[in-house]
């Protein structure tokens, strides 16, 4: 009867990992970017990534690759032997402990980031904040996002998916050997250059020319870096997930802040002001609300004490 032992040493095998070395490590993470990736590919065809049945498939496959994450870091464990008193999910920063305050916090922190773009958006309603608030609370329009493929897909499949694998799953594989504070600066450029895969559906369907392709996949590895800086600081420092699926998802909903419209806005000065404010308050609140005291332990950094071994 096979062990689980052996079970485990055989499916390492199969990967390509055989010793603890640096090679080996920086590999997981690199062959899971590519499952990840890859995932999006496995329904190839002619339609744009924004047709229905095309979102569909893809949100199907990448699914069923972050549900699978937790085996990429089990399997790594192993292979590094690192034992850890939390289980692998705890360590993916799936737990209870601190969970309210996870949600919260982060969310809170990253409105105020968008405080600006938050008040031109009122100003520019007719029917002013109550009629944000209105649009907000309506059933009816809950109701057709729910049914809307794109949207379940930009606001709740790639958020959690993505911060599964790109957070939940990486960190821990990468702090190791890079530290905990570096980590945060090092697994978001993984994030980014995920990105990358546009260029080749771009490039296949023709959708602009070339030059404008490779700018518009600079600017968006750019722009999805710099958030995947902020989403590794808030799992790292809250030791949970749940604040960087939700801050994702809020963030999906945005955009881009359009400082442009900003500056032309019949009220340029009070939009300004809020522009200004926001981020003055995000960074002065930027360490307090993700305290370590208000989550509980973080088991990812906790990781951190094994870069004594060969990295």
């Amino acid at each position: 009867m096979v062990t689980l032992e052996e079970l485990q040493r055989s499916t390492v095998q199969w990967l390509g990992f055989g010793a603890l070395t640096a090679a080996a490590r920086v590999r997981f993470p690199v062959r899971e970017l590519n499952v990840f990736d890859g995932s999006l590919y496995v329904w190839w065809n002619t339609l744009p990534r924004d047709h229905p049945s095309v979102v569909k498939r893809r949100c199907a496959t990448v699914v069923l690759v972050s549900a699978v994450s937790p085996a990429f870091v089990k399997i790594w464990m192993y292979l590094a032997d690192i034992t850890v008193e939390e289980s692998v999910w705890e360590l993916m920063g799936v737990r209870l402990k601190g969970f309210i305050p996870a949600s919260i916090l982060p969310l809170l922190l990253t409105m105020f980031f968008y405080l600006g773009p938050l008040v031109q958006s009122t100003l520019d309603n007719p029917d002013g904040f109550t009629g944000e608030l209105q649009s907000a609370l309506d059933v009816q329009t809950w109701r057709l996002c729910v049914q809307d493929s794109e949207w379940l897909r930009n606001q709740v499949v790639a958020p959690v998916t993505e911060e599964l694998v790109f957070r939940g799953a990486m960190l821990p594989m990468l702090v190791p050997c890079t530290g905990a504070t570096a980590v945060i600066f090092i697994a978001p450029l993984f994030f980014g250059v995920a990105h990358f895969h546009h260029i080749i559906e771009e490039l296949h369907l023709g959708q602009g020319s070339v030059s404008d392709i490779f700018l518009g996949a600079g600017v968006q590895f750019l722009y999805t870096t710099v958030f995947g800086v902020f989403a590794a600081f808030i799992s790292l420092r809250t030791g949970h997930i749940v604040g960087p699926i939700l801050c994702h998802s809020f963030c999906n909903s945005q955009g881009l802040p359009d400082i442009g419209s900003a500056l032309n806005h019949p009220q340029r000065s009070a939009v300004l002001f809020c522009y200004l404010t926001g981020v003055l308050l995000f960074l002065v609140l930027l360490f307090p609300l993700t305290d370590p005291f208000l989550y509980g332990a973080r088991p990812a950094c906790s990781l951190a004490a094994c870069q004594a071994m060969e990295c």
